[in-house]
Parts: C-alpha cells; structure tokens; sequence
C-alpha cells in the first residue's frame, strides 16, 4: 500500500496544499484556497490526475476552508481514507531558537508557533492556525511541524551573530536565523549526484530566487552562511522586499517621513523590491519594460542582478572558492535572463556558460554550463512539499519528535 504525506502550507488569506506520495516522490493532488477572510468571493482549485476542479464562494475562515479541502478530497479523489495517509506536514516559516528540528503538533507547540510570531508576523500565525484546523479534522493522524528556519540552525557563529549590543541581542532572541531552509536543505543534498561529485568537502552556493530570494552558502551540505537574516527580509532583492538597506533609512524615515512602524514595515516588505522600482514584482513585466526600454525597469534589473553577483563573492570568499552555483525557485528555474546576466558577471572566473542549455526550459533538473568552465551551474527544480513529507513521515512512524513530545490519538 502506498505511504503519503499531506503538506500544508497556511498562509494569512491562503493555504496551499499537496498529497505527497513517498515512494515515488509525485504530487498526487495538489491545490490552493485563496482570499480567506476577505469580503470578496474566495477561491479554491483541487488538481488531481490532470483534472483541475475550481469553485467561488466567500471563505470566512481556514477552517472553512480545510473542511471544503478534504470534502474536494472525497468527491475528487484520491480519497484520505485509503491513500495511505501516514502525516499532515505544515510548514512553519519560523522556529527560532526553540526547534532546531520538526516537532510534532500538540497544544504545547502551537502556541511556541503562535509565540514566535514575534519573528514572523505574516507567517507563524497562520500555520498554527491550519495546524490547529487540522488537528481536529483528522485526529488519528500525526501532524509533524517542519520549520524553514532549522536547516540554518546548524550556521556557525559568526555567521548567525549581529554586531549588536549583547544584552539586547540575547534579551530579544536577535540572530540570523534565514529561511527556505527546506528549499535549501533539498537542494544541497540533491546536488552531489546530479553533479556527479562527492557531498564531502563540496562548495556550492544555492540562489533560491522567486518572489522571496535568498541565497546559502554550503560545505559537505552543511551551511556556512545564508542571506535572510532575523526576519526574511534581509539580503537579495525580492519581488516586494528590499532586501539588505542601511537601517539607517528608518530613522531618516521615522524623522523626516513621520511614517509609523507598520508603515515602515508595509513599505519595505510588500512596496519595495522590484514592485516599488518598477510597478511589478513578476520578473516577466520587468523583463517587458526592459525590452521596452524602460530606464527604472533597467536600473531595477541591474540592482537585482548586482546584488546576486555580490553574494555569490562573498560565499565563494568565505568557502575558499566554489564548485557547484545551482538556481532554483520560480524565477531560478525559469528565467534564462536573469541566469545568463549573473553568469556573464562571473565569466572573468573561469564560469562559462552553455547558452543553448540555459534557453531550453525543462522541468527536469541539468547542468547548463560547459564542461570546461570552472564552476558547475545547475538549475534544479526544489520540491520542499517532498522535503517537508519525508521529515514529517519519520517522526510520525517513530511516533516521537527529537523534544521527546509522542503522538497520542485525540
């Protein structure tokens, strides 16, 4: 009988969702509730053997919405009952010092999740939330946190350390704690045999781009270093984040804008980035103003570019050079521009890329650069749902996370 892990991903006014088969690594359904809570009609779309089912209506709440997911579930297939369900895995944005790895959800975790909101305001809340919706739903089966924030919890210290004043660095639990740590995690380990290189002393350097970027350095799959620091803001320009910016700017802000902290935090997380430069977050509009001639859709595409390039000196600094730059994500795997610019930056090193290889789209993972250029460049599809299912699938048939919690039937 096939073993499968359904992969919550609770967002403030969304949940995406896949059932994750474990043997053979395949999404059997997936899908997407949109607009929870909103005073408009809500959104739902349930993916299953190559059907798409959709259906309009208000969803006032994630439960409603969870309830109308497995009811999509039943009528759609494959039905919960005899998929071989053997854990409901949600991913958590933030951990923070308290879970370096997965925990089982009971009532002690979800509010340790709903605490660490502090750190991530956006994300932590909701996730318990679904968790909390999914508990009840379906009490008979283990429901496994896993945290973006883990893999980076392993950083070296003077990686994961602000120059900050100590006392308040300890007092507020202030240190680079990253994220797509699961993304990044996969990546790094999936590398090696796709390469065709031995993990042990491997240097690589993963760009996961989309909407939200960030980048990791990594030695024998462990990380060095990551580019999201506290919160994931910091680091590589996003689709509406700034990315690293001298603090300073909010005091110039506070002083001469008279602009509030949820102000400052809804301009640089939502209104900045690629969105605030040119008007859209979605790489592809840029690309058009760019062929357009747009100058602020050019400039915005040179800084996004520049901060990359940035980054991947400091890592390949930091490591002692690098063998292997992988890209991934939305905009990682698909955008042959974006790749070719960053390359172009790194030719005077010896990186030449395969032009032809870089163009084609797959969905499969390869290696687009020549065979003589001196670092490998891979674009590989992540899959944190596969990621999220197999750790969430080893705590439940052992029945007990690394925090000594065991999973008891409500």
């Amino acid at each position: 009988m096939a073993k499968t892990v359904l992969v919550i991903n609770s967002g403030s006014s969304s949940i995406k969702y896949q059932l994750v088969d474990l043997e053979t690594g395949e999404g059997l359904a997936s899908g997407l509730v949109e607009k929870i809570g909103e005073p408009i009609d809500g959104h739902y779309k349930h993916e299953y053997k190559g059907e798409k089912h959709e259906l309009e209506e208000p969803i006032h709440t994630h439960e409603q919405g969870l309830k109308r997911v497995l009811g999509f579930f039943d009528e759609y297939g494959p039905a919960l009952d005899t998929a071989g369900i053997v854990a409901v895995g949600h991913r958590v944005v933030q951990g923070g010092s308290i879970f370096p790895k997965p925990a089982l959800v009971n009532d002690k975790t979800i509010g340790q999740v709903k605490d660490l909101a502090v750190l991530a305001p956006l994300h932590n809340g909701p996730e318990a939330v679904g968790a909390e919706v999914m508990r009840q739903l379906l009490p008979d089966v283990p429901q496994v946190f896993v945290f973006d924030s883990s893999f980076f919890f392993q950083l070296p210290r003077e990686a994961s350390t602000y120059a900050l004043n100590k006392e308040i660095a300890d007092r507020y639990h202030i240190r680079r704690y990253g994220a797509h740590g699961t993304s990044h995690e996969y990546i790094g380990s999936v590398v090696p045999g796709i390469v065709g290189k031995p993990a042990e002393g491997l240097r690589q350097i993963v760009l996961h781009i989309g909407n939200g970027a960030s980048a990791s350095a990594q030695i024998s799959g462990r990380p060095i270093d990551t580019s999201m620091g506290l919160t994931p803001l910091e680091g590589l320009v996003m689709g509406g984040r700034t990315g690293d910016i001298d603090p300073a700017v909010v005091f110039h802000l506070i002083r001469n804008a008279h602009m509030n902290v949820d102000e400052l935090d809804t301009l640089f997380n939502k209104r900045s980035g690629m969105m605030g430069m040119t008007g859209y977050g979605d790489m592809r509009e840029v690309h058009r103003l760019v062929s357009e001639g747009d100058p602020n859709a050019k400039l915005a595409l040179d800084v996004y570019i520049h901060r990359i390039v940035g980054y991947i000196g400091n890592y390949t600094a930091q490591m002692g050079g690098v063998d292997v730059i992988t890209f991934t994500a939305g905009v990682g795997e698909n955008d042959d521009i974006v790749r070719r610019r960053v390359c172009e930056k790194l030719e005077p090193f010896g990186v030449k890329l395969d032009a032809t290889k870089n163009e084609t789209r797959s969905k499969e993972p390869r290696i687009i650069s020549t065979p003589d250029s001196s670092v490998t460049i891979a674009v590989i599809p992540t899959n944190e749902e596969l990621a999220i299912a197999r750790k969430s699938a080893a705590i439940a048939e052992s029945g007990e996370d690394s925090y000594g919690h065991r999973f008891t039937k409500e």
